[in-house]
């Protein structure tokens, strides 16, 4: 079992962990990546590891004229709600510009984990956010064990390791090969716009 988290992060979440149930739910914010016009099958994949780590689902959309897309997410199975931040820079989004819209909801929204598929610009976008944060980025990961621990690859995906998180926000990225797309149908989940935040 590797232990992951920043010093000053390990000493919060040591109380946090504690009472984690009666002090702080987890809930997690999913980014979304899309090309503004469908939804890369890869978040629908992220989607389902957010859900297996409980509490309320949250997907940031920043896209421009991407109305079809937030309606789309809205209808996935296990989202709370979608954030949509919507401007003419997200049209073809810059790593920079998605960093600032994180955690510009990570500050207004104080979640317990970030998630993103491992997509190209997310790929790019969550370290930066990380290291912002103060945190550990947990790479590709395939499998959710807990809220805290979680199955990813090392040694170039010849072996699997179990990593167990002591950041007080977990900032993660997915494998989508791992884990099924949630499916899409049912009740829209409330979609709030927000404001854009870019670099």
């Amino acid at each position: 079992l590797l232990r992951v988290g920043r010093l000053g992060a390990a000493r919060l979440s040591s109380a946090h962990s504690k009472s984690f149930g009666n002090c702080r739910l987890a809930s997690t914010l999913v980014v979304a990546d899309h090309n503004n016009k469908a939804v890369n099958p890869a978040t629908l994949s992220a989607i389902t590891a957010a859900s297996k780590i409980g509490g309320e689902v949250h997907v940031l959309a920043a896209g421009s004229g991407f109305d079809e897309v937030v309606d789309t997410l809205s209808k996935v199975t296990g989202v709370s709600k979608v954030l949509k931040a919507e401007a003419d820079v997200f049209a073809h989004c810059l790593a920079e510009d998605l960093e600032s819209q994180i955690l510009s909801c990570q500050k207004s929204g104080g979640y317990s984990h970030i998630i993103a598929p491992a997509s190209a610009l997310c790929k790019a976008a969550m370290p930066r956010a990380a290291a912002k944060l103060d945190v550990d980025q947990i790479s590709e990961i395939v499998e959710v064990k807990s809220e805290d621990t979680f199955v990813r690859p090392i040694y170039a995906g010849n072996a699997l390791a179990t990593v167990k998180s002591e950041d007080s926000v977990k900032v993660i990225t997915v494998r989508g090969t791992n884990f099924d797309k949630a499916a899409i149908g049912g009740d829209a989940a409330p979609v709030e716009s927000i404001g854009a935040e870019t670099a």
